[in-house]
């Protein structure tokens, strides 16, 4: 059975930046969600992939190259990371945790998408049902 993956930014971020000490880990685990089915970013991602790349063109050319299929964010996945974000900040959450990595989860979550990261600790909070690919549960 095929299982679909939605990759978070910092992902992307170790593979298409520069080399780090998660660069290996990212890497190998691309290649084996790629193995076990679709590879997934959507709109979020794509803006947070903009200050990395030079130009639009160049990442659609580095998505390409990797497989990785773009899809909108669903209707039911923004009013999800709406009311999520809004549970986080009544805990205390601060500001400069923005709604991104919220609509990241509510997307694996509501398309039913398991989710690349290697930021598991915010999305096993708020998003305990998500199957969750991290150096901790995959190292």
């Amino acid at each position: 059975m095929k299982i679909s993956t939605l990759i978070d930014t910092n992902v992307l971020i170790d593979v298409w930046g520069p080399a780090g000490r998660e660069t290996k880990w990212s890497a190998s685990a691309l290649v084996a969600c790629h193995r076990d089915g679709a590879l997934v970013i959507n709109t979020i991602v794509w803006s947070e992939l903009a200050p990395l790349i030079t130009t639009e063109a160049a990442l659609r050319r580095a998505v390409d190259t990797l497989k990785i299929d773009r899809q909108f964010l669903p209707w039911e996945a923004a009013f999800l990371a709406g009311v999520v974000h809004s549970r986080y900040r009544r805990a205390g959450g601060l500001r400069e945790r923005t709604l991104p990595d919220f609509f990241i989860g509510a997307h694996a979550v509501v398309a039913g998408h398991r989710l690349l990261t290697r930021d598991a600790a915010r999305y096993r909070n708020y998003f305990p049902d998500l199957d969750i690919i991290s150096p901790e549960t995959h190292p």
